[in-house]
């Protein structure tokens, strides 16, 4: 982060919705670095969004907010709604990020990538996971070759909810479901880790009510000798590791989940020194063998730090850096969960291109 005083140009944002990711992530997040400023919220609750922003120019349409004063407009709306928000942004002439999944359609994220780049836009997705402090410690022992070639990789994003609430993200509607809400996030980090397989095969469906969307997904991604098992369930009690990495040199098992989501929901600071450190009852443990000894030790977890996004952001838009989420891999992810749904369907292994 740059230093106060040192002729910083913040970034003016216009954020597009104030449910729960733009309520409990975005606004944190962007509030709090001072590299960005939040000067417009589109919402049609006036109320709460005064509540966390005394004085806040409140707008309720995507028109409207367009409108003002901003370079850059971070949408939270609805899955189905991303699409075409993110175009008239891109034809506003705004730089654009949306909350994850990017679309719902791989046809229209070209698209939306085609008009970014004819326009010398910045368009990226929100995989905030890549900076949650398991990840990044998996990322750093693959990276080392600690464990040496990588057999198979297991992750959960496991819940204990038998009561289905009723909003969009559990009605049958375009975009709904594990699959395109937490399948993006799995599928993101094992595409950053590993890249693009070579073969997809899932089972995904509605386990708790067939009326709605689906609510269970276990994917397998085929890559060689190595396998990747996905998981969503939502009727959990006891949700075990939550990631297992076994290769030739050893193993690492991690439980518990990063504390990120939930700090922020309670108002911490996320620029703070403490931020994003793991209680170190949650470190994972990892294995290895040397001739015929086999050791165990706990390995400290890697600072999370989801600022990095914007930091990452703000270094795209004011310098040309690199965007932190590249709009090609976050369509990677979309073409993923197609394959996933097809093989769904129909209980074929769907080969990759």
């Amino acid at each position: 982060m740059k230093e106060k005083g040192d002729n910083m140009q913040p970034i003016k944002v216009g954020l597009a919705g104030y449910g729960f990711s733009g309520q409990s992530f975005h606004r944190p997040l962007l509030s709090h670095l001072e590299e960005f400023h939040i000067e417009a919220v589109m919402s049609s609750n006036e109320e709460k969004v005064l509540n966390d922003m005394e004085g806040m120019n409140v707008v309720t349409s995507l028109e409207d907010l367009l409108q003002e004063d901003i370079e850059l407009v971070v949408i939270t709306t609805p899955n189905h709604l991303h699409y075409s928000m993110i175009k008239q942004s891109l034809l506003a002439d705004k730089h654009v990020i949306v909350e994850k999944p990017f679309v719902t359609d791989s046809r229209e994220g070209q698209e939306l990538l085609a008009l970014a780049k004819e326009r010398g836009l910045h368009l990226s997705v929100f995989h905030n996971r890549r900076w949650d402090a398991d990840f990044l410690t998996i990322q750093q022992l693959v990276k080392e070759g600690t464990l040496g070639p990588i057999y198979t990789y297991e992750a959960h994003f496991d819940r204990y909810r038998p009561a289905i609430k009723d909003r969009w993200k559990e009605n049958k509607v375009e975009g709904a479901g594990v699959l395109y809400d937490l399948g993006s996030h799995l599928l993101d980090q094992a595409l950053t880790l590993f890249g693009k397989p070579n073969w997809v095969q899932a089972d995904v469906f509605p386990q708790r009510d067939p009326e709605k969307a689906e609510d269970y997904f276990l994917i397998t991604l085929g890559y060689d000798v190595m396998r990747v098992q996905l998981y969503s369930r939502s009727i959990v009690l006891d949700p075990g590791p939550r990631y297992q990495v076994h290769g030739l040199k050893g193993s690492f098992v991690k439980h518990g989940m990063d504390r990120q989501e939930d700090d922020l929901k309670s108002g911490k600071n996320p620029v703070s020194e403490e931020w994003g450190i793991e209680d170190e009852e949650n470190w994972g443990v990892l294995t290895t063998i040397s001739g015929e000894e086999v050791t165990s030790e706990v390995i400290p977890s890697e600072k999370g730090d989801y600022t990095q996004f914007y930091l990452g952001v703000y270094g795209a838009v004011r310098e040309n850096h690199p965007l932190p989420v590249d709009p090609e891999e976050a369509l990677n992810v979309i073409t993923i969960i197609e394959a996933c749904k097809e093989s769904a369907a129909t209980g074929r292994v769907i080969t990759l291109n």
